[in-house]
């Protein structure tokens, strides 16, 4: 009966890396981000600024209004975020994404 040694440091660099799928681009990465955070900001500015002219008039964009549209882009946002998650799929070992 013969024996054979196996030397397994040779074959360490002959294994291809598993890739295991995770998350795709971190949110903070992303434009969309950007751009949602960029939009809530002006939606706020905007509420506070309009209609602060000091007379009893009623306010054109109110607090509420603000609330409401910062509330629609925080859902397209999320909408935009499930449907970049569900496209594709980044790797562990990916330092660019």
């Amino acid at each position: 009966m013969s024996t054979s040694t196996h030397d397994k440091t040779k074959n360490t660099a002959d294994r291809s890396v598993r890739r295991t799928a995770g998350e795709t681009r971190p949110a903070t990465k992303t434009t969309e981000f950007m751009a949602y955070i960029a939009a809530v900001l002006a939606v706020a500015i905007t509420a506070l600024v309009v209609g602060d002219d000091g007379e009893n008039t009623t306010d054109p964009f109110s607090a509420e209004q603000a609330l409401r549209y910062i509330t629609f882009l925080t859902i397209g946002y999320m909408i935009a975020r499930g449907l970049a998650k569900a496209g594709t799929r980044s790797h562990q070992d990916d330092h660019n994404a």
